[in-house]
């Protein structure tokens, strides 16, 4: 009798291209994400040709092209909406320095669940009569009705992530993109706990610009980031720092100058500054390649499913679930403990802190963020992962 064939499961397979998980139970891609054995080979013929014959110069300006692309189908962009940068607080500062700040401008942000990096540009652009509107969250949701109801004719800028830093919950952006496009305020978004693994559409979400780095979701190096700027936005704009890469000269090489006239390159592209992180470049390449294949509408599905069984099993336990009974606004990431008790190293909460402890010992690798303790998940965790976890904390919860 034939037996079936057993059906190959990508997402399933992915978990063996990443060794950490073999070491870990590993629920931290909120602070940095593993990397793949993929990557890692990528990142070693890189040094490789460096260390063995310099550096190929045109092979790694065909990889910096390249790898703008792969982000721009990521998050369904054009490839000249794109620019590098050296990280997420990198591309919210050339955002926030590229306006010509009137006096009485202002910009809205719900500081008590972004990062602080998605505060100080603004607070730094009160220099140039910037004013910022600081607006209280809601039970750690992003207040989405509060912030639109802010918005007035003086709002040139609106900023929020897609999923916040912590409590980690997932932000409407749909219905804040609606309301600035409506009322012609720049809509930014810090994607840190999202790209790579939650999927976003910056045209159906009315995205004017995007900030991220390589080291989380997208599964690369520190060092690195993409700024995705709506060309209508960048056109507007001129950065606060220049470079030959960020230059209209045609064909000419990069070292050649073209006088004291110049053109800024179309779109986003002026941004580049140049020479390129070309080690994070090529590993950022090999992970999207990998990303792309995979399908982050089905990373999405995957990293949800899980989120909500840790949610439903963490919350049978008795353990506070921040945000509830699992819904629309949890994705991947689990946070438990009272939000605001406390700060990355401790909480009010001594049972949360022992927890914390408990689950460290045990080679479980995740975050305390705003005395809470985050688990967030990506493509490489699995079902077994979550019951480890959750034994761990009836086990620790029996002791007390």
């Amino acid at each position: 009798m034939n037996q079936p064939t057993p059906q190959f499961d990508p997402i399933a397979d992915a978990r063996t291209q990443f060794p950490g998980t073999e070491r870990w139970t590993y629920f931290d891609v909120g602070g940095r994400g593993l990397l793949s054995k993929e990557v890692r080979a990528a990142i070693d013929a890189q040094l490789d040709d460096h260390m063995l014959n310099g550096g190929n110069k045109d092979f790694m300006f065909q990889r910096t092209r390249e790898t703008r692309e792969l982000f721009a189908r990521l998050i369904h962009a054009a490839p000249e909406d794109i620019a590098y940068t050296k990280n997420i607080s990198d591309g919210l500062n050339m955002v926030a320095a590229a306006f010509d700040w009137k006096s009485g401008d202002n910009v809205i942000v719900c500081a008590d669940l972004e990062h602080p990096n998605n505060l100080y540009p603004w607070l730094n652009q009160q220099r140039r009569g910037l004013s910022v509107k600081l607006i209280k969250h809601r039970d750690g949701h992003m207040p989405v009705d509060e912030m639109i109801a802010a918005i007035d004719d003086k709002t040139r800028v609106l900023t929020t992530s897609t999923v916040t830093f912590s409590p980690g919950f997932r932000t409407d952006i749909d219905r804040l993109g609606r309301a600035c496009r409506e009322r012609g305020v720049l809509f930014l978004v810090d994607a840190a706990q999202s790209a790579g693994i939650v999927d976003i559409d910056v045209v159906r979400s009315k995205v004017d610009a995007l900030s991220v780095s390589t080291q989380k979701g997208l599964l690369g190096l520190y060092g690195m980031g993409f700024l995705y700027l709506r060309r209508e936005w960048a056109e507007r704009m001129h950065p606060a720092y220049l470079a030959r890469f960020g230059v209209d000269l045609g064909d000419a090489h990069e070292s050649e100058g073209g006088g004291t006239q110049y053109a800024l390159l179309p779109g986003a592209h002026r941004f580049d500054l140049g020479n390129y992180n070309y080690v994070a470049i090529v590993a950022a390449h090999a992970s999207l390649n990998h990303l792309l294949r995979l399908g982050v509408h089905n990373i999405e599905a995957h990293t949800t499913r899980l989120g909500h069984a840790l949610s439903r099993g963490l919350l049978e336990i008795g353990l506070p679930v921040c945000g509830g009974n699992p819904g629309p606004h949890i994705v991947h990431t689990v946070t438990v403990g009272d939000f605001g008790s406390g700060s990355d190293k401790y909480t009010s909460n001594e049972t949360i802190n022992g927890l914390y402890q408990h689950l460290v010992d045990n080679k479980v690798k995740l975050s305390m963020r705003r005395g809470v303790l985050r688990f967030s998940l990506h493509v490489y965790n699995n079902l077994a992962d979550v019951e480890r976890v959750l034994d761990l904390s009836r086990s620790f919860l029996k002791r007390k």
